[in-house]
């Protein structure tokens, strides 16, 4: 007799600012997924929050500059968080694949649904996922393992209403220009990039748009972006890939959304041109961010190399883009990871790390 297939759903879309970003990273998964391996389920959040099923055979792609979006309408499911239940309107699911970004979907809240009803699933647990996704809880917790996080101030929406002045004092003192973001976002939406103390309440006002809770970042003058993807396998070894560098042309003066997404204005050179011993520095921090957060599966950690030669760590992104040409699967590709292996690899991860207290 044959083993029955794994069955694994993606999951994908959700009600984030990132949810058409969600749509595309999942495109490029469910066309890898191997189906004599794989029994493969789409199930797509809707900008609602309403959860369908979804064809696993369609591609959800950028097409003429619009972003894709899961529709209001088809069957309905629902994941109950009693393990006796689980899937409702699908049947039996051995493995999740939440290629969620951003709120609702990257920072824990899916992660706590899933543990309940005892449903394996691919990237980091609540916690990190949680941590990873609020970059001032993320900063101080790498600020405190030792790694450099750079200068930054956090404004919560209290804070904000309670006294804007001493707000506005306190990123002063980072000198100018700064980041302004907020601080749950991601696909740099609601980023902005302030070079005086005119433009700072403006900067702010358009990231608390997507998020009451704002972060903001001295810039890095001069630094090159390099990126390095972790990768946990199903023996628990962590691996590190070969770096990667954004180089922003045009008109932008960072990786902003348009850049990454509706333009082609940026150069991604994979691998990094670096010394060996400075990218075996990359190498050996991004694990450290990744054990720091207490990440699982995979992350893609976020660095500025400044002109000096010293690394700051930027963020650790715990699902990044999953296209297969971001950022991260490329990275694995010059490591030696293709595509389908490294979906196949992510999900044996999760088969193995299972559910609960670990």
């Amino acid at each position: 007799m044959t083993s029955p297939k794994t069955r694994v759903a993606v999951l994908f879309g959700g009600r984030s600012s990132e949810h058409g970003i969600s749509c595309v990273s999942a495109s490029g998964v469910l066309r890898a997924l191997d189906r004599t391996v794989f029994d493969v389920v789409a199930i797509g959040i809707s900008q609602s929050g309403r959860w369908f099923v979804m064809d696993p055979d369609a591609t959800y792609d950028i097409i003429e500059g619009r972003l894709p979006q899961v529709p209001e309408l088809g069957r309905s499911a629902a994941l109950s968080p009693d393990p006796q239940v689980l899937l409702e309107g699908i049947g039996r699911i051995d493995v999740i694949f939440p290629v969620l970004h951003g709120p609702w979907g990257e920072d824990g809240t899916i992660q706590g649904l899933l543990e309940l009803a005892g449903v394996p699933y691919v990237g980091s647990g609540v916690l990190a996922s949680a941590a990873g996704m609020d970059k001032i809880t993320m900063k101080v917790l790498l600020a405190h393992a030792g790694l450099d996080v750079g200068s930054f101030v956090g404004i919560t929406d209290r804070q904000w209403h309670a006294d804007r002045h001493a707000c506005l004092d306190a990123v002063a003192g980072l000198g100018y220009p700064v980041f302004v973001k907020p601080a749950r976002a991601g696909s740099s939406r609601g980023i902005s990039k302030v070079h005086d103390a005119a433009g700072l309440e403006a900067a702010i006002d358009a990231a608390r748009e997507h998020d009451p809770r704002i972060i903001v970042e001295a810039a890095v003058t001069g630094a090159r972006e390099i990126e390095c993807g972790v990768l946990a396998d199903a023996r628990g070894t962590l691996m590190a890939s070969r770096c990667a560098e954004i180089i922003v042309g045009g008109e932008h003066e960072f990786y902003d959304f348009t850049a990454k997404y509706l333009e082609d204005s940026a150069a991604l050179v994979v691998p990094a041109q670096l010394p060996v011993d400075t990218e075996l520095e990359v190498q050996a921090l991004a694990l450290r961010a990744f054990d720091a957060l207490g990440c699982e599966g995979l992350a893609r950690v976020d660095f500025f190399l400044n002109p000096q030669g010293s690394l700051i760590v930027n963020e650790v992104n715990t699902m990044p883009g999953f296209t297969p040409i971001s950022m991260y699967p490329r990275m694995w590709q010059a490591s030696g990871v293709d595509y389908p292996a490294l979906i196949q690899a992510l999900i044996s991860d999760a088969l193995c790390r299972g559910t609960g207290l670990r």
